[in-house]
């Protein structure tokens, strides 16, 4: 069917060139014929032949004259044509014999550069401004690219990344596995009739390598890998991000088998009529609509697949994540001490390492931190080690950097009187001696007073011995006594207290609410829920929920809260008050080396435990 109207296309499109030819052809016939028969002739022969009666007819233009001959020339020519020239300057040549013809000026540069030069100065002009604002606005290219994906297009040997280059993370590189399995053999991943799915969501806090895994799996699968954001979707003018995912997809379905990555897809996935009412949401809505149709318009066993990264799903359209759309959602969490030895291996072969340092021991130093801040961390160590001027990298240097990233840089420079350097040391040491006072507490790995970061007047590390997962209401007073060690310490000496326990106060607050309103370990208000968790497992903060409790409930909630808070300061006090010998000797220890570390703790646990 569609062979006749190709030959029909091609035979108009032939015949205009023809057609062109044929023109091309008589004008170049028209000119040789002039050239052939029509004379140019000198002004003053012009003059001499109309003198002696040889010229028949002319005609006279502004510049030319025209005309015949009553006797052809010697070369055959019977027609002339001959430039004016002006008829009183001929008049005077005329008498002295000398052979004169008129030269018409060319203006034709002139007439370019005066009307043509100025149109394309005034052309580029407008072409940059508009090319530099297409650039502020994101617009990759100017407007004629205005609705082209800005998908950067990787293949196998672009990305360089393998499974074997992230670790930490078994049970999602092992989901993905089955993609990369079904890219390379379709036919053997779906000889029982199954499918892949058709968008993986990679969903976890920021840094766990959620794009990393990603270009892992296009490494492994070794096929285009088409890389975008989901901000790069949406721009100022309403359909461009509609236009650009069309576009994207096209792409890539003319280089299937491949995976199309889409990274902080919150950007352009947001649940639709979340913020009625506030306008200036259409470009986003067209843009998930599109994004919702290619879903649910390719094949997954065309071999394109879509993998996505966000770190917060709870904001993501429901449609989004329905079945048939992204069909599975991995969960990339932080790394539990196993995973972070797994990340720390790689890392460390990077780093020339002392001896006597092993992953196992960098790992018990840094609980809760995620692939990208152990990678952050081995490179810090290395600083560290570099400006004391070491051959290798040690445990000691780990244990600075890990100080760095969490408390800050050290601010020797902050010089406090002596009273408050007398304050600071007895509140350090009155959170280590609660801690090491009462069961089942971390142990302390570290005391200073030395300032760091932006107000921390002294610090108090405790290392965890293993990752937690649950806690009793025991525990949870315990890490509030610790927290209140530092008041406690205060007044215990010096009859008042001071600032600086505003921030153990907002900690020991919060896990005071919590036991009553979330966790029901309150015996007057009993197994209820009164708030729901505020912050999601990645970490994001919620917005404050709406009261759904009485007037009366809230007072025994506040009520509950103060005397969890008593109990654990006086639980504090009593300790100190006990060891008040302890507290003294290694406040004034503490006040003249300014840090302890483990070793000098460790003789004072037993001094503790002793007592």
């Amino acid at each position: 069917m569609h062979w006749p109207r190709t030959m029909e296309k091609k035979t108009q499109f032939s015949l205009w060139y023809f057609v062109f030819a044929l023109f091309a052809i008589f004008t170049l016939h028209d000119l040789w014929v002039q050239v052939r028969t029509v004379e140019p002739l000198p002004y003053s022969e012009f003059q001499r032949l109309l003198k002696a009666g040889e010229v028949t007819e002319i005609s006279i233009a502004d510049n030319t004259i025209q005309g015949s001959l009553k006797q052809p020339l010697q070369d055959g020519r019977q027609k002339f044509v001959t430039t004016r020239v002006d008829p009183s300057l001929a008049k005077d040549l005329a008498q002295y014999d000398v052979k004169f013809t008129g030269v018409v000026e060319n203006t034709f540069f002139k007439d370019l550069l005066g009307w043509i030069l100025p149109a394309v100065i005034f052309v580029g002009i407008w072409i940059f401004a508009m090319k530099r604002f297409a650039g502020k606005q994101g617009l990759g290219g100017g407007f004629m690219n205005i609705g082209k994906s800005k998908a950067k297009v990787y293949v196998e040997a672009d990305t360089g990344v393998s499974f074997e280059d992230v670790a930490g993370v078994d049970e999602a590189k092992d989901e993905l596995k089955e993609v990369v399995g079904f890219l390379k053999d379709p036919k053997a991943s779906g000889r029982l009739g199954g499918r892949v799915p058709k968008g993986v969501l990679l969903v976890g806090p920021p840094g766990t390598g959620k794009t990393l895994l990603a270009k892992a799996v296009a490494g492994e699968a070794g096929v285009p890998f088409f890389s975008i954001s989901g901000s790069e979707f949406v721009e100022m003018f309403v359909g461009v991000g509609a236009a650009r995912v069309r576009d994207l997809f096209e792409q890539a379905r003319a280089k299937a088998p491949a995976i199309i990555f889409i990274d902080e897809l919150d950007a352009m996935g947001r649940a639709r009529g979340a913020f009625g009412g506030m306008g200036g949401h259409d470009e986003k809505e067209q843009t998930l609509n599109q994004l919702l149709v290619e879903l649910d318009g390719f094949d997954s066993s065309s071999g394109l697949v879509l993998l996505a990264a966000t770190n917060r799903p709870e904001v993501l359209d429901p449609a989004l994540l329905r079945a048939g759309r992204f069909d599975r959602q991995v969960l990339v969490d932080r790394p539990d001490k196993k995973g972070r030895i797994a990340i720390l291996d790689v890392h460390l072969k990077k780093i020339t390492l002392a001896p006597n340092t092993d992953s196992e021991k960098v790992a018990a130093l840094t609980p809760g931190f995620t692939g990208a801040e152990l990678a952050n961390l081995v490179n810090e160590a290395a600083l560290v080690a570099t400006r004391r001027k070491g051959e290798s990298v040690t445990v000691e240097d780990f244990t600075v950097a890990v100080e760095r990233i969490v408390a800050g840089l050290e601010k020797k420079n902050r010089v406090l009187n002596e009273h408050e350097r007398t304050v600071v040391a007895y509140h350090e040491m009155g959170h280590a001696l609660v801690a090491m006072g009462l069961p089942g507490t971390d142990p302390v790995h570290k005391i200073s007073i030395i300032p760091r970061g932006v107000g921390a007047l002294g610090y108090t590390i405790q290392r965890p011995t293993e990752d937690r997962f649950l806690m009793t209401r025991a525990e949870l007073e315990n890490k509030m006594a610790v927290l209140l060690g530092g008041r406690a310490a205060e007044q215990l000496v010096f009859g008042e207290v001071s600032t600086g326990a505003a921030d153990d106060l907002q900690k020991v607050t919060s896990i005071a609410r919590s036991i009553v309103m979330r966790f029901g370990m309150d015996a007057q208000l009993g197994n209820v829920a009164y708030e729901s968790e505020r912050s999601n497992f990645l970490g994001q903060t919620a917005p404050p929920q709406e009261r759904s409790y009485s007037e009366e409930t809230a007072r025994e909630i506040d009520c509950a809260v103060r005397t969890i808070v008593a109990q654990a300061f006086e639980r504090s006090s009593a300790i100190l008050i006990q060891r008040r010998d302890i507290l003294e000797e290694t406040a004034r220890d503490l006040l003249v080396r300014e840090t302890l570390d483990e070793s000098d703790l460790k003789a004072i646990q037993q001094r503790v435990t002793e007592a």
